[in-house]
């Protein structure tokens, strides 16, 4: 039940932010298309609620506990950030608002908006952790917690990994390419020369 929980609830903050970008930006009706963007925490809340009253009924701790903490601090993570990326777009393509500003692309700038993203990780892990130690600590001694340690060590490892993707973006920054030097040829004789 909690996996097909995690799944509705996936499926739902696609619904949802499809419904809200398309009510802000294809119905005009901004106000409603954000009530309907702040509609998407409900979904983490009710799966929350869901796991703890499982655990409340006396269901063994399982991976499916923690894949449900996992999944509620990726998205308290990450989900702002994908719902204002993705409002950006349809702003720009829906509402003929200006194109949204790309991340940078070279040098240490693109490191540090690495690190940004990393920061979402690391929240991700520490929800995710917090949450699975409340769970621990509300079974107790009534149940084998296992699983659900070993999800806290899987949370971090995510973020661990992630961390050493964005550190490689400042000890090894891209550089931004050459510009090629102007010549008095047209563009297809260049070749040639």
């Amino acid at each position: 039940m909690i996996v097909t929980l995690i799944v509705i609830c996936e499926v739902g903050f696609w619904v949802l932010l499809a419904a809200g970008l398309a009510t802000r930006y294809l119905l005009k009706m901004p106000r409603a298309g954000l009530a309907l963007l702040l509609c998407e925490p409900l979904l983490e809340v009710l799966l929350l609620a869901v796991t703890a009253i499982d655990l409340e009924n006396g269901a063994e701790p399982s991976w499916r506990h923690g894949l449900a903490a996992v999944y509620i601090g990726y998205t308290v993570g990450h989900g702002h950030r994908t719902v204002k990326w993705l409002d950006g777009h349809a702003a720009h393509r829906l509402g003929g608002g200006p194109p949204p500003v790309k991340p940078p692309q070279y040098g240490m700038a693109r490191a540090r908006h690495e690190g940004k993203v990393w920061l979402g990780s690391v929240t991700a892990a520490a929800v995710a952790s917090g949450l699975l130690l409340l769970a621990i600590w509300y079974v107790g001694d009534a149940g084998d917690t296992q699983s659900l340690k070993g999800w806290i060590g899987v949370a971090w490892r995510a973020a661990g990994i992630h961390g050493l993707i964005a550190l490689s973006y400042a000890i090894w920054p891209r550089k931004a390419p050459k510009e090629e030097p102007e010549t008095s040829l047209p563009s297809r004789d260049r070749d040639r020369v």
